[in-house]
């Protein structure tokens, strides 16, 4: 049995005063958390909830609130979600950064099929986006699903950064010299791993290597608990200027149970030095399924988020795949929050963002009205590749590091995951090829199709046809005969001209793109995480 505190207990009374969010533990008088900038929720706000286990420590408040008075600023909600409906779709599916996704990546791709598709590539002058994969991280969280090396040895860094300026000599060779690098994107790992110095080599090395657009949207994600200002100084002298912030929540308790220690003092710092040093946005990242976690914790988490005004959010679903992440067995099952909860904290964090003026992109993705990704999808403008959603359309990927996966417009391959097999492919002077996917001309249309419907929740089927050479309503024509349940649901509406994903639809929209996937049954269990 699970050793419950006193806010796993049958009923609770959750006490708001004007310092702060208040625990049943705390104190009174006594503030939980606090900082110069939080905002200030009404004085004398009182929320009373009965708070259900059913043999589970973690609460589902789902259609279990009673109020005394009027619900905190926090949990009004503008986007509404049917927990009924996020039950019944809550099934395993891909995230479609790619199409057909990476699970599909043969190792029967050769390194001389890159290279005639890269000389091929090149006769264009297409937009480029970089991605560097830096894989190391100091110490391991438990929850995490990326592709890392967990080290201490500071001299790694040096001896990757050598290997990449090696891999960026081979694409730059065979790179059009009147090709734009429109986007670049560090990611890992951590990033910030490397010291400040290294940090301005690499942008120094990809600035030699690639014509890079002076209006370059250039991202880098961090972790504040092993960060300094010269980092962030470094990370602005290279040329960045979006920063990704992870943070994944603020409670002690939950840190603890992942093995990712950091206070909020550290996240509040990390924002105020990059707004210091002029980077134009910042993102936070939070993850809902953790350990201990609650509805109540996790609003805390977000009133806290919210008083740092980030200018994007990304709210990710834990992926539990101990099968492909041993690690992810150190999570002890009796504290992991019980399906009704997770979907509760999901149904809690879309209303409060969205409550608080933050546009609800898809997927996982928030961001202020009036921001880039808002405008762009607003404008049909919005695109979507192994980065995410993205303002730059038309940009191949090279992708530089263990693992990372690039893309030209018929293929998709990705570099050696293993860091010994990757540093010997280079000192032969071979790219790094593990394997990959060539796209037919089938996939090339359902490729476009479904990241035009999870870009634009929408699809017009005349603009399609256009856009695809083909009659979309017939050469699609099972695939929107299988749309009806989805209609009946109302995740979608259509009509003979084309259909739109409705408010809950957007909720829903991996399931919805699914409709166009002939792969995904027959793939789903043991590989994809849940939708939701």
């Amino acid at each position: 049995m699970h050793n419950q505190s006193s806010r796993h207990t049958q009923a609770k009374e959750i006490h708001l005063s004007r310092t702060g969010f208040i625990s049943p533990e705390t104190p009174v008088g006594q503030k939980a958390y606090a900082t110069p900038h939080e905002r200030k929720p009404p004085t004398n706000l009182r929320l009373t909830t009965q708070l259900r286990t059913s043999g589970n420590p973690n609460p589902l408040p789902a259609n279990s609130l009673s109020l005394a008075h009027p619900l905190p600023r926090s949990l009004t909600p503008m986007l509404s979600v049917d927990l009924e409906q996020i039950k019944k779709y809550n099934v395993p599916g891909p995230r479609y950064t790619s199409y057909p996704p990476a699970v599909h990546f043969k190792p029967e791709l050769t390194t001389q099929r890159v290279l005639d598709s890269l000389h091929e590539n090149n006769r264009t002058t297409r937009d480029i986006s970089l991605y560097f994969h830096l894989p190391f991280c100091r110490s391991l969280c438990w929850y995490c699903g990326c592709n890392t090396v967990i080290t201490r040895k500071q001299s790694q860094s040096e001896t990757y950064l050598q290997y990449l300026g090696k891999e960026m000599a081979i694409i730059s060779q065979l790179t059009n010299p009147r090709r734009k690098v429109t986007q670049i994107h560090l990611g890992g790992g951590t990033p910030t791993f490397l010291l400040p110095d290294e940090i301005r080599r690499l942008g120094r090395m990809v600035r030699e290597s690639f014509q890079v657009a002076a209006d370059v949207e250039s991202s880098v994600e961090v972790d504040p608990r092993r960060l300094t200002r010269e980092h962030i100084e470094a990370l602005r002298e290279a040329g960045h200027n979006r920063l990704s912030i992870g943070v994944q929540d603020t409670d002690p308790e939950v840190q603890a149970a992942i093995n990712r220690i950091q206070p909020f003092e550290l996240s509040r710092q990390t924002v105020e030095w990059a707004r210091a040093c002029g980077f134009q946005s910042i993102s936070i990242d939070l993850i809902y399924g953790l350990p201990h976690q609650t509805v109540f914790s996790f609003a805390k988490t977000l009133d806290r988020i919210l008083t740092l005004q980030p200018d994007r959010l990304a709210l990710f679903s834990y992926a539990h795949v101990p099968w492909i992440k041993p690690a992810q067995k150190l999570l002890k099952p009796e504290a992991m929050p019980s399906p009704e909860t997770k979907f509760a904290i999901f149904k809690l964090a879309v209303e409060t963002l969205t409550n608080e003026g933050y546009a609800y992109i898809g997927m996982d993705h928030f961001a202020k009205r009036g921001d880039e990704l808002e405008v762009a999808q607003r404008q049909g403008k919005l695109q979507r590749n192994f980065q995410g959603y993205s303002t730059r359309a038309g940009a191949d990927i090279h992708a530089f590091g263990m693992t990372s996966i690039s893309q030209t417009p018929d293929l998709y391959w990705q570099n050696e995951k293993l860091l010994d097999r990757y540093y010997a492919r280079l000192d032969a002077g071979e790219l790094p090829v593990a394997c990959g996917y060539v796209l037919s001309p089938d996939d090339q249309l359902r490729r476009e199709t479904i990241m035009r419907l999870m870009c634009d929740m929408k699809l017009d089927y005349p603009a399609m046809s256009r856009s695809l050479g083909v009659d979309f309503p017939s050469y699609f024509a099972q695939e929107l005969a299988g749309l009806n349940n989805l209609e009946h649901d109302g995740l979608i509406e259509t009509n003979s001209r084309g259909m739109q994903v409705t408010q809950s639809g957007r909720l829903l929209i991996r399931n919805i793109a699914m409709c166009f996937d002939p792969h995904v049954a027959a793939s789903r269990e043991g590989v994809y995480s849940r939708t939701i």
